[in-house]
């Protein structure tokens, strides 16, 4: 590994993501995505009897599929990395209980995507380990309960809302002869613009996407024309805009690439409106980006992309004290592979 500038590390060694999974709930399958994803479930249940547990059933489910694509089981991997926004990352902990593997949980909110999988990266790439999976997870309903109104509540949202991901996406990082190759990481800073509202996560968010944006920019030499796509995790039709507008001010002109988010692509916002801006969640940018781009980078449709994962860091508690909401944004550089 290299450290470039103050935020990034350069992962000499190239390691690759060797295989991969996506486990959803039944309004993900039915997306504009939903042909990518491994597993669908028919039930926002997951075929439990609570959200919490089903959450938990879509990680193990994600993790135990990864390990198969990759032609390895548990015992061939050294560390599990893994997080949700669950009191406590219960989730990925208890996943973690049922896979038996070394285990480092992380807390990105959601962000953890992109945060998983730089540190299982670097381990790779430092020689600490052969294999790391790296994961994370969020349900809809127990986000809902947990930060905003319980779902049976029924509450009105405003249009700034947005809709969890009922979902998970996990990959396993090695030194392989295929697969897609992680080639850098951009660790974000916490950015807090004063924005209180959990029901403005994309505002909140954006301008801690365009710090991590722009260091990466500076750490390595790169400009938005060096990627074929640069994607936020869930900025939503409110973010999105802002981020663009935040870069411009900065002399950086975000059409030089495609840049999306994943809260986008995933739901058809016309034909499924409640999901109001788009999606949001742990779930979000790890199932597009380990279901739908792995797949473009694969055929080659795509060459390098930049995923931003952008993660808003409150809790009830802080909500609950009138506390502004911190935010974050960890970025890693993709590569199609041979």
């Amino acid at each position: 590994m290299k450290r470039l500038g103050g935020q990034s590390w350069k992962f000499d060694s190239r390691p690759r993501i060797k295989g991969s999974a996506t486990v959803v709930g039944p309004k993900e399958g039915e997306g504009p995505l939903g042909s990518d994803f491994s597993y669908v479930y028919d039930n926002l249940e997951i075929d439990e009897n609570t959200w919490e547990k089903g959450e938990r059933r879509l990680l193990e489910r994600a993790s135990f599929m990864a390990l198969i694509n990759s032609n390895l089981t548990k015992e061939d991997v050294q560390f599990f990395i893994a997080g949700d926004l669950m009191n406590q990352i219960i989730s990925a902990s208890f996943a973690a209980r049922k896979l038996a593997i070394p285990y480092l949980g992380v807390f990105g909110a959601c962000s953890t995507s992109m945060e998983s999988l730089a540190l299982a990266s670097l381990i790779v790439d430092s020689g600490g380990a052969e294999y790391a999976l790296a994961g994370t997870v969020s349900h809809n309903c127990t986000v809902e309960k947990q930060f905003r109104y319980p779902t049976e509540y029924g509450a009105q949202k405003p249009p700034t809302a947005q809709y969890t991901v009922t979902g998970s996406g996990c990959a396993v990082v090695a030194h392989a002869e295929q697969g897609v190759i992680v080639d850098c990481a951009t660790l974000g800073r916490i950015v807090d613009m004063g924005i209180k509202d959990p029901f403005n996560m994309g505002g909140a968010m954006a301008p801690a996407a365009a710090d991590t944006i722009l260091s990466h920019f500076k750490d390595t030499g790169r400009g938005p024309e060096d990627y074929d796509m640069i994607v936020t995790g869930d900025l939503a039709s409110v973010g999105l805009p802002i981020l663009k507008e935040l870069l411009q001010k900065q002399g950086v002109d975000p059409d030089k690439t495609d840049m999306n988010d994943c809260g986008l692509m995933i739901y058809d916002r016309e034909k499924q409106a409640d999901v109001f801006a788009g999606g949001s969640g742990c779930g979000c940018s790890a199932v597009v980006t380990y279901g739908h781009l792995l797949k473009k980078l694969e055929k080659r449709e795509l060459n390098r992309i930049l995923v931003v994962a952008t993660g808003a860091l409150l809790s009830p508690l802080s909500y609950q004290q009138g506390d502004s909401i911190p935010c974050i944004a960890h970025a890693v550089a993709l590569e199609a592979g041979g």
